[in-house]
């Protein structure tokens, strides 16, 4: 090769690195706070940064409970662009401690009321059923529990590994619904409740991971989680977990979404926040990452055939009683029942 051709392709070189790191700087980062699994992060992350070329994600994973604590500590400055689910009665604690921005998306008018903020500071991505998970390994159909109170029983004395309570929105809610359903907005069924299920819990785990792999290993074989994160194990992961839907109901929490007040990507936050709601991403989800899409606008024979197949029972539930007094009930339990039985 002639000199003055090694010199043009030297160049040319040169200007594609130069053009890349460009395109690289010009590239704006979206920070998201979330407790989503991250076989979810990973599927979203590489398909939303496609569509829109001119983001990119960075994607900051920690219990419900964490994310909402990190945004009150953050209120003055803001770091974060966007929260990327959370139970409703966190997203209302959020709301009414101004930590979100109203935003009205572009399916605002068709969706249900039941699962926004009717000022715009929130809406329901997708529904949780909370229900027993079990190794598949361990335990046979005539070993399992069919209902709540099952689980007080003595056959299952430190059969349970929970998820860490109080850093988890999931857990928080699961235990409230349990105080509320034993007796309504006076808590001291609930906590009698909670006081014998904590004699047959066996060990309160520091994450899911932590949760996962213990169960997996036969640690213990029975916990409390919601049916998205134990089908991607199950399926996904290919670990060896099943669940149980009790026989009188299921809380089925409202999995929420919101720009964070003050946020310095507000477009960005945007942008993700309208590609979440598409269609033919909320179809995807639930096809792959086991989803149900909170706004019905899917036509019931298009979802996958797993979602056609559920027979919940949603729990009888007042959530504005649980919004009111999670806090209280869940500093009671930690300080006065917690690892005492």
């Amino acid at each position: 090769m002639k000199k003055s051709a090694r010199v043009l392709v030297f160049l040319l070189a040169v200007a594609m690195l130069i053009s890349g790191a460009s395109l690289a700087e010009s590239k704006t980062t979206v920070t998201i706070y979330t407790a989503r699994d991250t076989n979810v992060i990973e599927y979203v992350k590489p398909l939303f940064e496609t569509a829109y070329p001119q983001y990119e994600l960075e994607v900051l994973n920690m219990g419900a409970q964490e994310i909402l604590e990190r945004v009150r500590a953050e209120k003055v400055n803001p770091q974060g662009d966007f929260l990327w689910g959370g139970t409703e009665a966190a997203f209302k604690l959020a709301a009414q401690e101004g930590l979100l921005s109203a935003y009205t998306p572009s399916f605002a008018a068709d969706f249900p009321a039941a699962y926004k903020d009717p000022n715009d500071l929130w809406y329901g991505e997708i529904l949780l059923p909370e229900v027993i998970m079990y190794n598949t390994e361990a335990l046979t159909e005539a070993d399992l529990p069919k209902d709540w109170d099952d689980l007080l029983g003595e056959a299952y004395k430190d059969a349970f590994i929970i998820r860490g309570v109080l850093a988890s929105g999931t857990m928080r809610t699961i235990y409230s619904c349990m105080i509320y359903a034993s007796g309504g907005s006076d808590p001291e069924q609930g906590y009698e409740w909670l006081r014998k299920f904590d004699a047959n819990t066996k060990e309160y785990a520091q994450n899911p991971t932590d949760m996962y792999l213990k169960i997996a290993r036969q640690e213990g074989t029975l916990s409390l989680w919601n049916l998205q994160d134990i089908m991607i194990q199950k399926i996904v992961n290919e670990q060896p977990f099943g669940y149980v839907i009790p026989e009188s109901g299921v809380p089925i929490l409202v999995d929420a979404v919101g720009i964070i007040s003050g946020a310095k990507n507000e477009e960005g936050a945007k942008a993700f926040y309208e590609f979440l709601f598409t269609p033919e991403i909320k179809l995807a989800l639930a096809e792959n990452m086991y989803q149900i899409p909170a706004q019905g606008d899917i036509p019931a024979d298009k979802l996958p055939q797993w979602i056609q197949d559920l027979e919940l029972k949603a729990m009888d539930i007042d959530w504005s009683v649980i919004a009111e007094n999670e806090m209280t009930w869940m500093t009671y339990w930690d300080e006065n029942i917690k690892g005492k039985n």
